[in-house]
């Protein structure tokens, strides 16, 4: 299992805004993470919330120049980039980027022939009806795990002829995005049914709303509710974990790696001296 800490280059992110705006904090948090047990750097230029509009040349101004900075600092990590434009995703590919984090499920269909231009790999999500940077309004849906299913089992199907690596393709139900808090609980009650189609699942649930609305927990309260969620996940299959809290996120697939069986503990010594 995988964590994939986020490192956003925006001033207006929806939880710590401007935490990692300065270009130096950024790469301090980069260090930070990774020395914390971060397998992926997920870096994004653009909120997903609404608000002023972000440039393609904007985008690649506060994205590019750090992940070459930080490819040249990490040859071997992986690193992501939070994007749903194929110029943007062509910039980071040439700048050294891995993995293309198509949050916005699709909407720009030349993202996946630069994934595969570059030997990239693709996250397909699930949106519904959203474009990006707008938020769901009375979204319901006849059954959310159907509709999760075909959209994102589509997306692959889309890479996949398009050229993009089959290994290099990851899923993402997209809890919050399109979808109210019921339909998150119930994306997270029933994941197994999105690993057992056998691609990748990421989760990316990190301090959002949805639970802060089961909770009734301000952002900054939410790790404990996250880290819950997570640990479910993991149980059912998941396998890269998007977070803004690395270490405690590490801490927490590892105990669960553990208790499965497929982790040996760090230190065995209660009971035996």
């Amino acid at each position: 299992m995988l964590v994939m800490a986020i490192v956003n280059r925006t001033p207006d992110s929806f939880y710590r805004p401007g935490l990692t705006w300065d270009f130096e904090a950024a790469l301090d948090r980069a260090h930070e993470v990774v020395a914390e047990g971060a397998d992926i750097l997920d870096v994004g230029g653009v909120p997903a919330k609404p608000g002023d509009e972000v440039s393609v040349a904007e985008e690649i101004r506060r994205v590019v120049p750090f992940i070459a900075t930080v490819r040249a600092a990490y040859p071997e990590l992986v690193i992501s980039v939070d994007t749903w434009r194929h110029e943007v995703g062509r910039a980071v590919c040439e700048a050294g980027a891995d993995l293309l984090n198509d949050t916005w499920s699709g909407w720009d269909g030349k993202l996946a022939e630069v994934a595969a231009e570059f030997g990239a790999g693709l996250v397909c999500s699930h949106v519904g009806v959203l474009t990006p940077r707008t938020r769901p309004f009375r979204v319901s849906y006849p059954d959310v795990m159907a509709d999760v299913l075909d959209r994102t089992l589509t997306l692959a199907g889309r890479a996949l002829r398009a050229g993009v690596d089959p290994a290099r393709i990851v899923i993402d139900p997209a809890h919050d995005f399109g979808k109210n808090t019921w339909h998150s609980l119930e994306l997270t009650r029933r994941l197994a049914e999105l690993t057992a189609t056998g691609w990748p699942v990421l989760l990316s649930a990190s301090r959002k709303d949805f639970v802060g609305e089961t909770l009734g927990a301000a952002i900054e309260d939410r790790l404990a509710g996250t880290l819950a969620v997570t640990a479910v996940s993991a149980w059912l299959g998941a396998r890269i974990f998007r977070a803004h809290d690395a270490r405690q996120t590490r801490q927490a697939l590892d105990m669960v790696a553990a208790v499965k069986g497929d982790l040996m503990p760090a230190r065995t010594v209660r009971g035996l001296a």
